[in-house]
């Protein structure tokens, strides 16, 4: 029992805390900081104002995990983002396939309380900030309504995951808010100011069938006039959750002081949309639904920006603009949104893509004036054409962990961030990013204490890709199909098809590539074939008389045709995909895009995948057979197809590949890490959408090692993970290694990118 005599103030509780590194914002740009920081060595607390973490992911907002690869939808292939974003995606797609946003909740839970080094304060907001100079940030003060405790967090590293960039704000750090002029940096995207210069915010709606009648009465607040909105006619009962995005509003407003008018301007079009559905009579099979869920809290699009040494702006995405301190990348389309989202007259966006992905430097995730203070998230340093693109969830995380890796070097090391952009001091990052899992365009990992490099690597079978056997289905030419496959500089084999027509006609065949050979937008016609076809099924033999230039995807293309159908194969490899000269209107895909000249974009061909359990490779057999898939791809560093296929692949029929590794004298291991192949092509989108299976098929599930004695080290059981680390509790001495695989799938053959030993 407590009992205090009356008093003329009392102070808060409060508590101090010491730490390396504070990460202010628990979206999932904070999270996958901190836990890849926190993976590193060092000290983490990681302040988040809601009750759970994940931001505009978590059940609070419940919006899709996306980023470079776009629902499938653009030319990037391969290109969904790795290391602790990845993890958690597959982690999801495990648990939780059909995308429940609660699911996703307790993984991000998990995930963060399992790291030791991690302090995790929910509910808690961070109000103020203590400087020991102008230029550095001491500490930073924090409350917790939900346990009325003050906290105060002192650390010589900081990051402004938040959002809103409460941190750099409230430190002085330099930034900007709104569009720039189209002058500024040459961007003719730049929005006017009758389109307006903010993303807006957005609240969901979910609905459920009860199985009988449900009636719906509005709050006083709801929107009356359904016709206020110009696109009333697109609602339906389908379609809910983050499906209407386009559920926007606030670009006219500040989107920081004014969040709370958005939310309730939101809320009214909500419960308005769902009167409409509900009581208008245009819906009568809403009648057994309920208004399930809506958002509590706004998804944010766009807020403060912070200024770093250099500014990303749209011609280093539409250009691909290489830097050398590169250490993430993006893809998502230039996607910018009227100012009057819901209420405007034009579409709901306007979005143009490039034709690959483009690198971020890490001069935009760290402020020009505050010395101690990085930035993750919406918030790096980018024009707002720019951030148009990298404000999207996978890119934002993708980019956190590479601050997460730098604030770990900085603090063993004694730096501040900008102590990073000394040339060498870069490549070690970048390597050190690599190591983990991290994609960097146009880097590979090369570590010298990989004790790999000095093995000689041999195996028990190879692929030798001369046939993908024609047991599949049969491929209308509805769309333009093309098989992706990895091409070797010199003579281009010969491919043999298997096609049925329904009358006699002509089949074109085209091969192509691209004009940046790490790109997959199919801009250079190498050749053109056309070949008669009788009525039935028939075989047909295809010879390009020219050689390759340089090592390449090419695009053995044919085109629409819906007389033809092509059979394909069930036999799935990794480095192998069809590609369909179709649409995907969710991310305004039409087939192709031909921007106005004067908006600063390509025009060109859109060639995309379909999702299993559809997209088959086409059946083929290809003379000679491509060897395209040995050993040496273990050790490139390279861990997804680019220009290369970049894995090594076992034959389709052996079921137990075993991959033997030797040195000439013993060495002394104590840890392995693979990188398996997790279908980077696949989006993984967190809620909602759905998936059809719960481990990426490629996935290596089950392996052995064992030394030259033929005793088990270790083993891997039930994986579904990419980047699989094993540390042995005792160090093993041994000169050979034998690592057997379990082949994933029958028609899957065993594929490993990566494996290093130490």
């Amino acid at each position: 029992m407590i009992i205090e005599p009356a008093a003329h103030s009392r102070k808060l509780s409060t508590k101090n805390i010491v730490t390396d590194l504070v990460v202010v914002g628990g979206g999932m740009a904070g999270v996958c900081c901190a836990i890849t920081a926190a993976r590193a060595g060092i000290k983490v607390v990681l302040v988040q104002d809601r009750p759970v973490l994940g931001g505009n992911a978590s059940s609070e907002v419940r919006l899709w995990i996306l980023g470079a690869t776009s629902h499938m939808g653009n030319n990037n292939r391969w290109a969904r983002e790795g290391g602790v974003i990845d993890e958690i995606l597959l982690e999801n797609l495990f648990r939780n396939r059909e995308g429940n946003s609660l699911i996703l909740d307790t993984i991000l839970l998990e995930k963060v309380v399992e790291e030791g080094n991690i302090t995790l304060l929910l509910n808690t907001a961070v109000y103020a900030v203590d400087k020991v100079t102008k230029d550095t940030i001491s500490s930073v003060r924090a409350f917790c309504a939900q346990n009325s405790t003050e906290y105060h967090l002192t650390a010589p590293l900081f990051c402004d995951a938040s959002g809103d960039g409460i941190v750099g704000f409230l430190s002085g750090a330099a930034f900007r808010m709104g569009a720039e002029a189209a002058s500024e940096f040459n961007e003719p995207f730049a929005p006017s100011k009758e389109y307006g210069e903010l993303l807006g915010h957005s609240i969901y709606f979910m609905s459920k069938d009860l199985g009988h009648p449900v009636r719906y009465v509005a709050p006083s607040y709801a929107l009356k006039d359904i016709t206020k909105i110009p696109r009333y006619r697109k609602f339906n009962v389908k379609e809910h959750g983050c499906f209407l995005w386009w559920i926007e509003y606030g670009g006219r407003l500040d989107t920081v002081h004014e969040t709370e008018t958005i939310k309730w301007e939101l809320w009214k079009v909500v419960y308005g949309v769902w009167d409409y559905i509900k009581n208008s009579g245009n819906f009568p099979e809403a009648e057994n639904l309920t208004l399930e869920w809506v958002g509590q809290i706004p998804g944010k699009r766009e807020s403060r920006r912070f200024e770093g040494p250099y500014i990303l702006k749209q011609a280093d995405l539409v250009n691909q603009v290489k830097f050398k301190d590169a250490v993430a990348h993006g893809g998502w389309a230039i996607d910018l949104h009227p100012a009057d989202g819901i209420f405007s007259e034009k579409p709901g966006c306007n979005q143009w893509h490039s034709k690959g992905v483009y690198e971020i430097p890490y001069r935009t995730m760290f402020s020009k004036n505050i010395d101690n203070l990085f930035l993750a998230g919406r918030i790096i340093s980018c024009s707002h054409v720019a951030m148009a693109s990298t404000r999207v969830m996978a890119t934002c995380a993708h980019g956190a962990q590479a601050v997460g890796v730098a604030a770990a070097h900085c603090i063993k090391n004694n730096w501040v961030p900008k102590d990073l952009l000394w040339e060498n001091r870069m490549e070690m990052f970048q390597q050190a990013l690599l190591k983990t899992g991290q994609y960097i365009p146009h880097a590979h990992l090369n570590d010298s204490t990989d004790l790999m490099h000095s093995a000689t690597i041999t195996a028990s079978s190879t692929l030798n890709l001369a046939e993908l056997p024609a047991n599949g289905d049969w491929q209308q030419l509805t769309f333009g199909s093309a098989q992706l496959i990895p091409l070797t500089a010199g003579q281009i084999p010969s491919f043999e098809i298997r096609a049925n027509a329904t009358k006699e006609t002509t089949l074109r065949v085209r091969l192509m590539q691209s004009i940046k050979p790490f790109n997959f937008t199919p801009d250079v016609l190498i050749d053109s074939q056309d070949f008669s076809l009788q009525t039935g099924e028939q075989t047909t033999k295809i010879q390009f008389d020219k050689t390759l230039e340089f090592d390449s995807y090419v695009f053995l293309a044919f085109d629409k045709n819906e007389d033809i159908s092509l059979q394909s194969s069930q036999c799935r490899i990794s480095g192998l995909t069809t590609v369909y000269n179709k649409q995907n209107v969710a991310v305004s895909n039409y087939g192709r895009q031909d921007p106005d000249p004067s908006l600063g974009f390509e025009s060109f061909e859109f060639w995309v995948p379909v999702r299993r359990p559809h997209g088959q490779n086409l059946a083929l057999k290809i003379h000679p057979g491509l060897n395209n898939f040995n050993v040496g791809n273990i050790t490139n560093g390279i861990f997804r197809p680019v220009i290369r296929a970049n894995c090594f692949v076992a034959a389709l029929n052996d079921e137990n590949p075993e991959l033997n590794i030797q040195w000439p004298k013993p060495q002394t291991i104590t840890a392995f890490i693979f990188n398996f192949d997790p279908d980077w092509d696949h989006p993984l989108e967190s809620s909602l959408w759905g998936h059809d299976e719960s481990i990426v098929p490629f996935v290596i599930r089950n392996l052995e090692i064992r030394d030259g004695q033929n005793r088990t080290i270790t083993s891997i059981s039930g994986n579904h993970q990419t980047h699989c680390e094993i540390k042995l509790e005792n160090s093993v001495k041994t000169n050979q290694l034998i690592i057997r695989l379990q082949k994933p799938e029958p028609h899957v053959p065993a594929a490993i990118f990566g494996l290093s030993i130490y």
